[in-house]
């Protein structure tokens, strides 16, 4: 949880971020697996990047990955994941088949208070607080998994893991306007729309579901 605002004295949580407080390691299921991401994931992490690029830069809203994006400039990046996850600011998880041989996804969990969350204009579709917010989460599926509905049992699974698992009541599912195969999944979903958030030099919306 990113604030106290709202809960008695006897009733606070600690925050999810706090270095004493173990986060999950691990989530496995019958389908696939998840863990913290690490340097050695490098060229699996690439191979599903570079496979679901279109989908990636309608994510983000930016040109990531670039198609001329290398492995060397990956393993950077995941290194600064490896890091941000250890260090309790941010967690990433890399998504694995069974045998641990094929990245099928990623996950990523925020506080509200990330930069880059702190920056947004957060707009409420309905009663929530956004200061209530336990967990904000984005994740994508491989390109070539998606049509076998892998993106749907994955947001099965971290919904319930996010409960169960680490303990949080009011987490939100955030994907981009403009990305609508996911925002489809996410109102296909008995989740509800909750939040828009906009950020700045973004061209569209974030969609926050809960």
């Amino acid at each position: 949880m990113s604030s106290t605002q709202g809960y008695p004295a006897e009733e606070l949580r600690v925050p999810f971020t706090d270095s004493t407080e173990p986060v999950p390691a691990e989530l496995t299921t019958e389908g696939f697996s998840l863990r913290p991401i690490v340097a050695e994931d490098t060229e699996l992490d690439y191979a599903a990047v570079m496979e679901t690029r279109e989908h990636l830069r309608l994510w983000r809203q930016t040109a990531w990955p670039e198609d001329d994006f290398t492995v060397e400039a990956n393993r950077k990046d995941v290194v600064d994941l490896e890091q941000r996850h250890a260090a309790h600011r941010a967690f990433t998880y890399t998504v694995l088949d069974p045998a641990g041989t094929r990245c099928l996804g990623c996950v990523y969990v925020f506080p509200t208070s990330a930069t880059f969350l702190a920056n947004c204009t957060v707009i409420p579709v309905g009663d929530d607080e956004w200061a209530d917010v336990d967990a904000v989460i984005f994740f994508w599926a491989r390109l070539s998994q998606v049509e076998s509905g892998m993106d749907e049992r994955l947001l099965a699974a971290l919904r319930a893991w996010f409960k169960d698992g680490w303990k949080l009541d009011k987490t939100v599912y955030v994907t981009s306007e403009q990305f609508t195969q996911q925002v489809d999944l996410l109102h296909r979903s008995d989740l509800d729309l909750k939040f828009e958030l906009l950020e700045p030099g973004k061209p569209r919306k974030r969609l926050a579901f809960g």
